[in-house]
């Protein structure tokens, strides 16, 4: 997948070993995906690895739920040489205000032996705060509608973030939507795992 690693193999074996342990309790990911994780939901994910800035320091995942992408971009970081032997390794939060997925990222982590920090906050909550610094990426799935992701995402947006948003067919009207109250510099690129789906690129972000 992706042309990984075989110790990031190794770690997203274990990931998916975990999440179909903890999907028994909790609803981390729609029941009938389970099956087909390796497509649904780590291919998923893994396909914005490539359009993170080289440069980019500190990503940040909203709403990351069982860890997509957020987790599955971290595990492909701690396993990308070529970032962490040029000084560039990338550190990666996670934000999550459910308790109970928060633990499962947590144990997630843990075992998958990433250095992730998780936030178990509203996502309001951490973004109006000081707890997040330069933030480089922003990334998030299936979370909210465009002008509701700018919202949260508006008090930790420079001029130097690129925001990466896993979207569904209904990407062309929330730019539309969003451009009624925002600017914004945008590309809708096409999904690698759904003819539907589509990659929201957004940059240069800022309330009219």
């Amino acid at each position: 997948m992706f042309g990984v690693s075989r110790e990031t193999l190794g770690r997203l074996e274990t990931y998916a070993e975990l999440l179909a342990k903890w999907q028994r309790t909790i609803n981390l990911v729609a029941p009938n995906t389970i099956s087909d994780i390796w497509h649904r939901h780590f291919a998923d994910s893994a396909q914005l690895y490539r359009l993170i800035p080289a440069q980019a320091g500190h990503l940040v995942d909203l709403g990351s739920g069982g860890g997509f992408p957020g987790l599955v971009l971290a595990a492909l970081a701690a396993g990308d040489s070529s970032r962490n032997t040029s000084g560039r390794a990338l550190a990666v939060a996670l934000v999550e205000s459910d308790t109970r997925k928060a633990a499962f990222l947590r144990e997630a982590a843990r075992q998958l032996g990433i250095a992730v920090d998780i936030l178990s906050s509203r996502i309001e909550s951490i973004t109006n705060s000081d707890s997040l610094e330069r933030v480089d990426v922003i990334t998030s799935r299936a979370l909210a509608p465009l002008p509701r992701l700018f919202e949260y995402v508006e008090p930790i947006f420079s001029s130097n973030t690129v925001a990466l948003f896993l979207k569904g067919r209904t990407a062309d009207a929330e730019v539309e939507e969003a451009r009624k109250v925002w600017n914004f510099a945008f590309e809708l690129l096409p999904s690698m795992t759904d003819a539907e789906a589509r990659i929201a690129v957004i940059r240069e972000l800022e309330h009219k």
